[in-house]
């Protein structure tokens, strides 16, 4: 009886100990404390490298900028860009910083699994860029810190792949809480963005890493927005169509922003002396700051003015186009840093532009230009982010301020829908397709994206020497894999395929056996895959063909035949696919 009693206490806590989700909540935790520690860190880290290269010591970097002298603000971006291109030469692998997008890359391809010597350069190399002034944002460098050190506290603990990308996206909401002193948002961001579902196996490990970066945040710079919005509220539904307008303004913005950085990225690459790009890049930088020093760094000084009705129409235009070509310039030419700071300072500048000129005819119809700057910045940010309902929520948290809830949405999606129209999905999916990677679709998509054919394909197909005779041929043909024969050289090369509809009258007509041979019938250059192909793009070859066999090539040079693929093969390996993901998902058993 005693030892009943004693002992059901005692498997349950062994049951308890041993629970997946207890194991993920804990190392949550950990994540969320480490990743915040990490976003203070370098947000310190910046504050006292600006010392260092610009003189004073405080976040108010315009302000600063002014009162220093003009050669200090000329060559602190030089200075800062010749430290930055020497760290991605000789200590940086591919010689780029590194950010938001190598974490969605990590969480669809690597099993949530990162580099931390990587990680601490990259940081290293952001926290000099916007110490120097360069125009970019902290918030990036910060996510991919967070994202880092939480797949360095996962790597001993043997976790599963879901595991292991749920615990990456608690570095990733911690890290923008502690940013943002935004927990919600935090959470949204890391589902959104990096997880790719809202199961909940995912949010409550992620909840508690938000909420713990957020208190972590708090007890170090204290609970308060990160702008001070002025009383702005939506005064008639006659402000609607210009609300819907300003999205397709800010749309505008974004799409400039992401192709002229796409531009200068392109254009430097082939350039000599690839590690002094970043200083020419702060040379400019430099010098427009002597005469516009809002530009430097992440910029929210100017973005709270704008907020605050302090600057006019020329000016606002002024520095948005300022800011559009200075980031697009920095990050371009090698710079680390990101992009989200960026863009809530020129949706603020083009959202007060914006604003002045639909509240000019009629001034009783709107409180003020400050409501346009608001819905600006939500607008270009979430469609620079490719992120809608977490950069809403961004925009919320950062100003304490939800009456315009219904203004920020309509801008939001509408600026979110014609970038994917008419650019693509995001900045991040951007930077992933220059590296020649494509992430859309999906984590169904992803997971066949990690597939390989070499992983699926088979050996049981027959191949025949080019001089095989019309009788070999029928022969084989009975014995092979949908009826199909492959016809190779002597070193194995594909020249072609033969089907009963190449051999034709043929199969039945042996008046022409001593004429013709496999060569003369093969159909030249049939479609194949490559060994390294992706099954995704094996589905997209079946579904371009319509066959149900493709031969597989050593690789897309080459054509030596090494197996063949079934496409009934590739959908067993899809549908394998979706029912293990739907198990990480809900952690399920299926």
């Amino acid at each position: 009886m005693l030892k009943s009693l004693i002992g059901r206490p005692v498997m349950g806590l062994k049951r308890l100990v041993r629970n997946d989700q207890l194991v993920t909540s804990v190392a949550a935790l950990v994540v969320g404390l480490a990743a915040a520690a990490g976003a203070v860190a370098f947000r310190e880290a910046i504050v006292g490298l600006q010392w260092l290269f610009l003189g004073f010591y405080h976040e108010l970097v315009a302000s600063g900028a002014r009162e220093a002298a003009r050669w200090r603000v000329v060559l602190a971006p030089v200075a800062g860009g010749l430290v930055v291109g020497a760290i991605a030469r000789w200590l940086m692998p591919g010689g780029r910083p590194q950010g938001v997008a190598n974490v969605i890359e990590a969480s669809a391809l690597r099993a949530g699994r990162m580099s931390a010597r990587q990680a601490a350069g990259a940081a290293a190399m952001s926290a000099i860029s916007i110490g120097a002034g360069a125009s970019v944002g902290r918030e990036g460098p910060a996510v991919h810190l967070g994202a880092a050190l939480a797949s360095f506290v996962g790597r001993p603990l043997q976790l599963t792949r879901s595991q292991s990308r749920t615990l990456l996206g608690c570095g990733v909401a911690s890290a923008v809480a502690a940013s943002f002193n935004a927990p919600i948002a935090g959470v949204f961001f890391a589902l959104e963005v990096v997880v790719g579902h809202y199961a909940l196996s995912a949010l409550a490990p992620i909840v508690i890493a938000s909420v713990t970066g957020t208190i972590v945040s708090r007890i170090w710079f204290g609970d308060f927005p990160a702008f001070r919005l002025g009383d702005h509220e939506i005064v008639s539904f006659l402000q609607f169509p210009a609300f819907a307008l300003l999205g397709v303004v800010c749309a505008v913005a974004a799409i400039a922003l992401m192709r002229l950085t796409e531009i200068v990225e392109l254009r430097t690459s082939d350039l000599p002396a690839r590690w002094l790009h970043p200083a020419a890049a702060g040379l400019a930088v430099g010098v427009v700051a002597v005469w516009y020093p809002e530009i430097l760094g992440v910029g929210y000084e100017a973005t709270d003015d704008a907020l605050k009705e302090q600057y006019g129409f020329q000016m606002l235009v002024t520095l948005a186009v300022l800011k559009i070509l200075m980031t697009a310039l920095c990050l371009g030419a090698g710079f680390g840093g990101g992009v989200f700071s960026p863009s809530l300072f020129i949706g603020a500048m083009v959202g007060g532009a914006f604003g002045i000129v639909a509240s000019h005819p009629f001034p009783d119809l709107s409180s003020g230009h400050g409501a346009y700057t608001l819905i600006g910045m939500g607008a270009v940010a979430g469609a620079v982010l490719g992120a809608p309902i977490s950069t809403i929520l961004i925009i919320f948290e950062l100003t304490g301020d939800y009456r315009l809830t219904i203004a920020v949405m309509i801008a939001v999606v509408i600026a979110s829908l014609i970038t994917r129209m008419w650019h693509g999905p995001s900045f991040f999916t951007d930077q992933l397709r220059r590296r020649g990677l494509d992430l859309q679709g999906g984590h169904d998509m992803a997971a066949l994206r990690a597939l390989r054919v070499h992983d699926v394909m088979r050996q049981d197909h027959i191949a025949v020497p080019v001089d095989a005779t019309l009788d070999t041929l029928r022969d084989r043909l009975r014995q092979a894999p949908m009826n199909e024969l492959f016809v190779v050289d002597a070193d194995d090369r594909l020249v072609g395929t033969i089907t009963l509809a190449e051999l034709g009258e043929a199969a039945f007509d042996h008046s022409q056996d001593a004429d013709r041979c496999a060569g003369d019938l093969a159909r030249r250059s049939p479609p194949v895959l490559a060994l390294s192909d992706d099954l995704q793009k094996a589905i997209r070859r079946f579904g371009e063909v319509d066959e149900g066999l493709l031969g597989v090539v050593d690789d897309h040079q080459g054509t030596r035949l090494v197996g063949c693929l079934h496409e009934r093969d590739v959908m067993r390996a899809y549908n394998t696919a979706l029912v293990n993901l739907r198990k990480e998902e809900h952690g399920e058993t299926l």
